[in-house]
């Protein structure tokens, strides 16, 4: 007999929906569990990974000179440092590449533009110097050694070694000339001719320049430096400074920049590098030290005026800026952090940050790229405007002055219009000749550049009083 099933005997749609409901939530709770547990180990690799930043895969030492030795053991810093023979332009500066056929003279096939051909006012400026023969773009890192020695300055004057402080990777040829003593190695190179000392270097700047090989640590390796800010410092009522002990880290990210990116003199016949801060860092304050020493760099071909020439002073600047202010050091912007893996690292492609807003600006601005590049530009079109202004009226007074030079006046009649030269073209210098077009400091570089040309004007004004 076959059994019949009653109604009631069936499983409700209700019981049915919550078996499934019971299913689903236990494949829901295995599937997060599996994510979870994958996370675990995802974090786990990656926590190993962050403790070990680096393979040692080379042994490096105090004579570990070559970049690419280095790179063995921090290959993502090394393929950064390489990427510096970039040759990318901002708007108001950077490293366009010009073509040029090589010679036996100089075998660069590529140069950067040229800032005296761009503007002719230059030239006159420097004129008699040899900067008024040959100045272009700064380009990156990667360069520098073949600038300097290929620079159609060399032929202009002969140029002395001293120059290859900044210009090379000189802290090895320093110790190997000193036989182990810093200091006495350094002050060999600045006693020879240009041509002596390049046989003793053969990189750029590179790893050694500034980081202790055992370490890793920031180091300053350029005795002017360590001498400038021992000086500096005194001034601030700190004696005995030793920059390699007493600065902070983060001073370090801004004092290895400033080892060469300052402004500086040849002191005596020994052409000691020295950094003119006896009396502070602002430009004022350097011009005072030039003054009260009686220094000159030449004497100015078309006015008899005994001037400066102001290199490159973006320590100086930026010193006196926000970002110095509120702590931000050179490399928080020009060699910022970046997220690699697990690993932050140094962005060592070392350029100018508006071609890298996103890691040099935004880890801090919360505006687009676009917002703070237009920012940028506006500090830099406002500082070019000035400076054009600064420019007119040193070639006014120029113009002046060799009328009256043509005109037979005496050295008594012509001193106050000098001395004025002297100044107008110092602060139109610093301005002129330091790389961010006034970014680093926007009011700074607006007061220097109203400076140069009150100077200038106050120069004109004595020449009409003496001519009365």
């Amino acid at each position: 007999m076959t059994e019949v099933r009653k109604e009631n005997d069936r499983p409700s749609n209700g019981a049915y929906r919550l078996g499934w409901k019971v299913v689903l939530v236990a494949v829901a709770a295995a599937v997060a569990s599996f994510a979870f547990a994958a996370l675990l180990v995802i974090i786990f690799g990656q926590k190993q990974e962050a403790r070990q930043p680096f393979f040692l895969v080379a042994e490096l030492d105090e004579t570990t000179e070559d970049p690419s030795v280095w790179g063995l053991n921090f290959p993502l810093q090394y393929d950064g440092y390489k990427r510096t023979a970039e040759m990318v332009p901002t708007r108001f500066g950077g490293s366009e590449a010009v073509p040029r056929t090589p010679t036996e003279d100089d075998p660069r096939s590529f140069v950067p533009r040229s800032k005296r051909d761009a503007d002719p006012r230059l030239s006159r400026m420097w004129a008699g110097y040899a900067f008024a023969e040959d100045y272009r773009e700064a380009r990156g890192h990667a360069y520098m050694l073949d600038d300097a020695t290929f620079t159609a300055r060399q032929k202009y004057a002969a140029q002395p070694g001293t120059c290859l402080n900044c210009h090379s990777s000189a802290y090895v040829p320093f110790m190997e000339l000193g036989e182990g003593d810093l200091f006495a190695g350094f002050e060999k190179m600045n006693r020879m001719t240009f041509e002596e000392a390049r046989q003793h270097v053969t990189h750029p700047v590179t790893c050694i320049d500034c980081h202790d090989p055992e370490t890793m640590r920031l180091r300053i390796t350029r005795p002017a430096f360590i001498e400038g800010i021992r000086t500096y410092k005194a001034t601030q009522g700190i004696e005995d400074y030793d920059v390699n002990v007493m600065a902070t880290r983060q001073e370090m990210r801004s004092y290895v920049c400033a080892q060469c990116h300052v402004e500086y003199y040849f002191k005596g016949e020994d052409n000691r590098l020295t950094f003119p801060w006896a009396k502070g860092l602002r430009a004022d304050e350097m011009l005072e030290y030039f003054d009260e020493i009686g220094f000159h760099d030449w004497v100015h071909a078309e006015t008899g005026a005994k001037v400066l020439k102001v290199q490159h002073p973006e320590f100086e600047l930026w010193s006196q800026g926000a970002h110095s202010q509120a702590g931000v050091s050179c490399s928080d912007c020009h060699v910022p952090f970046v997220r690699v893996g697990a690993m932050k690292v140094s962005e060592h492609h070392i350029r100018s940050p508006l071609l890298n807003i996103a890691q040099a600006c935004q880890t801090c601005h919360g505006d687009s790229e676009a917002e703070l590049l237009a920012r940028a530009e506006r500090i830099q079109e406002r500082t070019y405007e000035m400076r054009n202004a600064a420019l007119d009226a040193l070639m006014d007074l120029i113009d002046d002055i060799r009328e009256a030079v043509e005109a037979g006046w005496s050295d008594e009649d012509l001193a106050e219009a000098r001395h004025r030269q002297r100044h107008a073209q110092f602060y139109l210098d610093f301005v002129v000749s330091e790389n961010s077009t006034g970014f680093h400091a926007g009011q700074e570089s607006a007061r220097l550049l109203f400076l140069s040309i009150d100077n200038a004007r106050q120069g004109q004004m004595a020449l009409r009083r003496d001519g009365d």
